[in-house]
């Protein structure tokens, strides 16, 4: 259960005072094993705070996820204990995460440290900790040039990673271990797909340009924003032309070449972004899996806006009660891993990960994979698809699937490494696809 400590009806909701507050419960959340995302909700749930302020509470929040192992070095430079309560340290490395790069943040010095120490007053749980807050952040100020130095001396330190993941990768990927640590600490743009029963690509940047909105198209039906709006100001969002989509997400649905009339599972499909792209492309008896009725309430919300529809199907894909026993031409698994691909977009499961969930997680997907296959029609074909970095998630899976269900694997990107530049920027993820032998 989150804790959520409401500030008092006097806040001012456009002060940054009342968004530090509020983002520091949001990271002391993720330090009790909470999901930012679920602990944002609920804040937003249960507070009175009003949009604009609810997008600077997660900006600030996401962005102290970014700089969490920096400013964690750092405040064990500047205090003699860690700082108690949890909501304490949240709002401590919140603000932090401003002073340290203010350019980029918006914010000046003194603005930061004087709406920390007021965050602190409205806060039942941080009154008493003014002083504290107010000594340590003047501090790191006047001492700023020689704590920096220190603070990045810890691998931490310097990536923003913990020492387990850094070293994962530095084994997995030699080359190009910092690259991939480096775009995985930068904000994710926002790229849409283009609904193409609505529109072309180029009509939609057309429908842009006269917007006022700059993009550039990135992939056949991508197209990326070149500032991120909320989505109530994407042109056509509401009325299903476009949907919000990672580029390399959109390579999915293109891979299983689905033709008019097949039959399509797509396993594990909560939010249903593929599965909404699966339908655009073709007429299909689709139906959507989730082991979670919520979840598939998001993807007939989804469904819904892009007037399309899909069977839903409530149950775990490893077990077949939810199965009617009539096999797949194609079968899309979106298996569980521990989503080390994307975590630009969710810079919270860096901190919430453990070294032992890659081997538990593929596990589990090993089991769903195993059961789909016996799904699959003869000469049908199934595409693996995770989030993850880590070769035991993916391409190891791959091959072991593969020898042990006699698959034949089809040409496939395989692991696209997550990207952040001008011409690629993408999140990281597998793909691999196989075909099952003919009767």
């Amino acid at each position: 259960m989150i804790q959520i400590s409401l500030l008092p009806p006097g806040a001012k909701a456009d002060s940054l005072a009342y968004q530090l507050a509020y983002a520091a419960q949001a990271v002391a959340a993720v330090r009790a094993g909470h999901a930012l995302p679920q602990a944002l909700a609920q804040i937003f749930a249960r507070s009175d705070a009003p949009p604009p302020a609810r997008g600077a509470i997660q900006d600030l929040s996401y962005r102290a996820m970014r700089h969490l192992g920096l400013t964690d070095s750092l405040l064990s430079l500047l205090a003699n204990k860690p700082p108690q309560p949890e909501v304490l340290h949240g709002l401590l490395v919140t603000a932090l995460a401003l002073l340290v790069n203010e350019e980029e943040a918006g914010y000046d010095s003194f603005t930061v440290v004087d709406q920390a120490v007021q965050a602190a007053a409205i806060s039942q749980e941080m009154s008493f900790a003014k002083g504290v807050v107010n000594a340590i952040l003047r501090r790191f100020l006047r001492e700023r040039a020689a704590l920096m130095p220190q603070a990045t001396k810890t691998p931490p330190g310097t990536w923003n990673y913990p020492t387990w993941w850094i070293d994962r990768l530095k084994g997995a990927y030699p080359e190009q271990w910092q690259a991939i640590l480096h775009a995985g600490n930068q904000p994710p743009p926002l790229t849409l797909r283009v609904n193409r029963r609505r529109a072309s690509v180029a009509q939609y940047l057309s429908t842009l340009q006269q917007a006022g909105m700059g993009a550039r198209a990135v992939g056949p039906y991508a197209v990326r924003l070149d500032k991120p709006v909320p989505v109530h100001q994407i042109p056509g969002f509401a009325e299903g032309v476009v949907s919000v989509q990672d580029a390399a997400a959109q390579l999915a649905a293109p891979l299983l070449d689905v033709a008019d009339g097949m039959r399509v599972l797509d396993a594990c499909a909560a939010p249903g972004g593929k599965t909404g792209h699966l339908l655009e492309l073709a007429e299909l008896d689709l139906q959507a899996l989730d082991h979670d009725p919520r979840r598939l309430q998001r993807i007939a919300e989804n469904l819904d806006r892009l007037q399309l529809k899909a069977a839903l199907k409530t149950g775990d894909a490893r077990e077949d009660g939810w199965w009617d026993g009539q096999g797949f031409d194609r079968i899309l698994a979106d298996v569980p891993c521990t989503a080390s691909g994307i975590v630009r977009r969710h810079p919270d499961i860096r901190w919430l990960r453990r070294k032992t969930d890659t081997a538990q997680l593929a596990t589990l997907s090993a089991q769903i994979l195993d059961k789909l296959w016996q799904m699959l029609r003869p000469d049908g074909k199934l595409l693996l698809v995770t989030c993850s970095l880590w070769p035991q998630e993916s391409e190891q899976q791959a091959i072991a699937f593969a020898q042990k269900n006699n698959a034949i694997r089809l040409p496939a990107p395989g692991q696209l490494l997550p990207t952040a530049g001008a011409d690629a920027d993408h999140d990281g993820l597998f793909y691999a696809l196989f075909q099952k032998p003919g009767a």
